[in-house]
């Protein structure tokens, strides 16, 4: 029996009706994701999902991440379709460093209260990003929590798991002396060093509807984190690479040494590479000094491939032909003492 004045979920802030058509609309997003493994998605308690049986000996690889404070734009540009295919990107591209082929993505979208058109936004950049990716989107989980967010914010997580053969995993450990270093073009400044890039916004009394060469300020910074996982993949039936590096924060300075043994160094030339427009934008408006501007930003170079220096021309050539902008950018060399691992000439 219903009492005449008790109170009703929606009462307290929370709309199951809203997440019901939240997750109506989501089906037809996730079903364009659908790959093989994929036995049970959407919907369910868990989702289920089947190594492809042409692995031999999978080893399951796994990353989590979020989109941090680059949401902040989002909510006041209204524009929140591309910070979807960041919170892809930044876990694939992390498992893809160990050469795992991405198999499916959860996602986890937290907001005070749901707005059905924002979140359907959201979740299709998701399920783009899932596309590019060449992974399922194969479960999430929508928290409408009255008093925990602010009018029109959320927060984004999320969470991908690939697979690679065990005897295929690149670990770093064959890097030596006298290899090729190659980085990719990034496609901006990706979803590291946001903080930064508001303080400089606000400092610069930027707007975000003005021309930037050619596009709005506002959408170049909030241009999606570039996912390499397919010319990747590509590249890794052909060539053997030894080492591969995702440059989100702390940039080429700090992201490098992760792959490299402590008796080795990368000694980078910036000249090497062309450094999108916004990165020296950024730098003038904020005054930004130039060793940190490499310890935040990816600086036009979204990820590092390290090969002998004989496979060079191949994978030059082939990520080319995949649409990728990629260049030789250094070289690894032995390590003086007390010396940094990456080296900027």
């Amino acid at each position: 029996m219903t009492e005449p004045n008790g109170l009703t979920y929606r009462d307290a802030g929370v709309d199951i009706d809203a997440g019901d058509a939240l997750v109506e609309n989501i089906k037809p997003l996730a079903r364009r994701t659908l790959r093989e493994g994929v036995l049970a998605g959407i919907g369910g308690f868990g989702a289920l999902f089947e190594v492809p049986r042409r692995y031999r000996n999978p080893v399951l690889v796994s990353g989590t991440d979020g989109v941090g404070t680059k949401l902040r734009l989002a909510f006041e540009t209204g524009r929140h379709d591309t910070v979807g295919i960041d919170l892809v990107a930044m876990s694939v591209n992390d498992i893809l460093v160990q050469g795992a082929e991405p198999l499916f993505f959860l996602d986890y979208f937290a907001c005070g209260k749901l707005d059905v058109e924002v979140a359907t936004a959201v979740v299709s950049g998701i399920a783009r990003g899932c596309e590019l990716a060449g992974c399922a989107l194969i479960g999430g989980e929508t928290a409408e929590m009255p008093g925990m967010y602010p009018q029109g914010e959320y927060d984004l997580a999320g969470f991908a798991v690939g697979v690679v053969e065990k005897d295929a995993i690149i670990d770093g450990r064959s890097i030596a002396p006298g290899d090729a270093v190659i980085g990719l073009a990034s496609s901006g400044a990706h979803s590291n060093g946001y903080s930064l890039i508001r303080r400089i916004l606000q400092r610069a009394r930027a707007d975000l509807s003005s021309d930037f060469h050619g596009r709005a300020l506002g959408e170049v910074i909030l241009a999606p984190t570039r996912i390499y996982v397919k010319p990747v993949l590509e590249l890794l039936r052909t060539v053997p690479v030894k080492g591969i590096a995702h440059i989100t924060g702390g940039g080429l300075l700090e992201n490098l040494p992760r792959i490299l043994r402590d008796e080795l160094a990368a000694e980078l030339v910036r000249a090497s590479w062309q450094r999108p427009p916004l990165f020296d934008w950024l730098q003038q408006a904020g005054g930004v000094d130039e060793t940190e501007m490499h310890r935040v930003f990816n600086c036009g170079i979204g990820m590092v491939l390290v090969v002998d220096p004989a496979q060079e021309a191949a994978a030059l050539r082939t990520l080319a032909a995949a649409g990728e902008s990629a260049w030789r950018i250094g070289s690894i060399r032995a390590r003086r003492p007390g010396e940094a691992q990456t080296l900027l000439a």
